[in-house]
């Protein structure tokens, strides 16, 4: 052989490794969730629909191609994606996916007309509305993901407490809920409770990455705490 050719050899079989790690349904969820904020081995097993043993062989093998990172965290381990280019690979793999593979399209038609919920609000005109102060965004994800980073403006009511916490929501203003982007359904669900409790609601397909994704702005921290008795 060639020593060019060894050389192309060993290079894509480097590159290779991205491939065979993403290769696995659960290793791609995993990476997802990491995407949105670090968690422990605990949370993501639980997350994904995983034993701990299964979701720790996972991210081992994620993490022999560099893509996450553990560290230790008292008796837990905790994981991280390795950098943001990691996000930025597995957003654009997804884009592939759906531009190629019609059956993405017809499997996500099929869920959403099931629940009723194919209307949706584009990230384009979200960000018209929410400029002109017009919706109230609600985040419904967890605590953690929120803090790691959101919306300018999105309140923070996750979506098992949003039953307990309407109140803090107003009545008089359309809402836009969202969570951690096309594939989540939490935004249905949470949509589906404010409109049976009298809201005016829409789901946002678009997550805090697909936002990063097109440059647009994101802030990060804890939710602030409510005004007593507020609704607006």
């Amino acid at each position: 052989m060639q020593p060019t050719q060894r050389f192309k050899d060993s290079i894509y079989e480097q590159i290779a490794r991205i491939g065979k790690a993403l290769s696995s349904p659960k290793r791609l969820e995993l990476l997802d969730l990491l995407c949105e904020a670090p968690r422990t081995v605990e949370a993501l097993a639980r997350l994904a629909a995983l034993s701990t043993a299964n979701a720790s062989q996972h991210l081992r093998v994620l993490h022999q191609a560099r893509l996450v990172v553990p560290e230790k965290r008292g008796l837990f381990v905790q994981y991280r994606i390795a950098d943001e280019g990691v996000c930025e690979y597995l957003h654009r793999t997804q884009e592939l996916a759906e531009a190629r593979l019609a059956e993405i399209r017809e499997i996500s038609r099929a869920f959403l007309q099931e629940r009723g919920a194919l209307e949706s609000v584009s990230g384009e005109e979200l960000l018209q509305r929410v400029r002109a102060g017009q919706v109230v965004v609600l985040d419904v994800r967890p605590p953690e993901e929120y803090e790691a980073g959101h919306l300018p403006g999105a309140r923070s009511i996750p979506l098992k407490e949003l039953t307990e916490r309407l109140r803090e929501l107003p009545k008089n203003r359309e809402i836009v809920a969202y969570c951690r982007g096309r594939y989540c359904v939490m935004a249905i669900e949470a949509v589906e409770s404010l409109r049976k409790a009298g809201y005016r609601a829409h789901r946002m397909e678009y997550g805090v990455r697909d936002w990063h994704a097109r440059g647009w702005r994101t802030e990060t921290g804890a939710p602030r705490a409510p005004r007593h008795g507020a609704r607006a």
